[in-house]
């Protein structure tokens, strides 16, 4: 089990563990994903059980793949790049559906896309409380308040010298940061930041596979210290 050392001296457990939720709720959300998927018949949840069946990362995953797709970085997505999009991120889905599913979200029938909204539709439920405590984590964690977490945001928050991989020369106090800003990120895009949008979508998916409002608060602000 990895290990930070906060500032005030106390131990603060990683991401790896209940900071992001325990890796057995992760493990059962997928399963349950996969389950629900031969049954489901609705485009909008077949495509959010296929990124859920790929753990609590899967819809942020979608989400950097479309934005690396976003050259002229408007934000929106026409039928052939969402298409591509889900293809690249390796989602299963007949042209067909796609289709429908792509009118579903084009409200305007402009042809085009909001993938941030898409995006928001996409993420599981997740109640007021839920994402309060979740918004509380990410202001703790982004230090310079502009709204994406760096390792410069980190080195104010967290002592990295006491990680064991630190100590014995494995690592260097960037390499213990970067790992940490990894765990949030998606595997096919690792930059080393986190929006407030990923940190969102992140725990959504830690959220759909933890049931009580009580446990995912609590597990919340043991890890985070809040």
């Amino acid at each position: 089990m990895k290990v930070f050392i906060m500032s005030d001296n106390t131990c603060f457990l990683s991401v790896m563990s209940e900071m992001a939720g325990t890796s057995r709720h992760d493990r059962e959300m997928a399963i349950n994903a996969k389950r629900q998927l031969s049954e489901c018949s609705d485009p909008v949840e077949k495509l959010r059980l296929q990124c859920l069946a790929r753990g609590s990362s899967g819809i942020k995953g979608l989400g950097r793949t479309f934005k690396i797709m976003d050259d002229d970085n408007n934000r929106s997505l026409d039928f052939k790049e969402f298409l591509k999009g889900l293809n690249d991120y390796g989602i299963l889905m007949e042209k067909q559906e796609a289709t429908t599913l792509f009118q579903h979200f084009d409200r305007d029938g402009s042809g085009m896309i909001d993938f941030e909204e898409f995006l928001i539709t996409l993420r599981p439920p997740m109640s007021k409380a839920r994402k309060e405590v979740v918004m509380q984590a990410f202001r703790k964690l982004d230090k310079t308040g502009d709204g994406v977490i760096t390792i410069e945001d980190l080195q104010g928050v967290y002592n990295a010298k006491y990680h064991p991989k630190y100590q014995n020369g494995e690592w260097t106090e960037d390499q213990v940061f970067r790992k940490f800003l990894d765990s949030f990120d998606s595997p096919y895009d690792k930059d080393g930041k986190v929006t407030k949008e990923e940190f969102l979508n992140y725990y959504c998916g830690v959220s759909a596979s933890i049931d009580s409002d009580v446990y995912f608060i609590l597990m919340m602000r043991n890890a985070w210290r809040l």
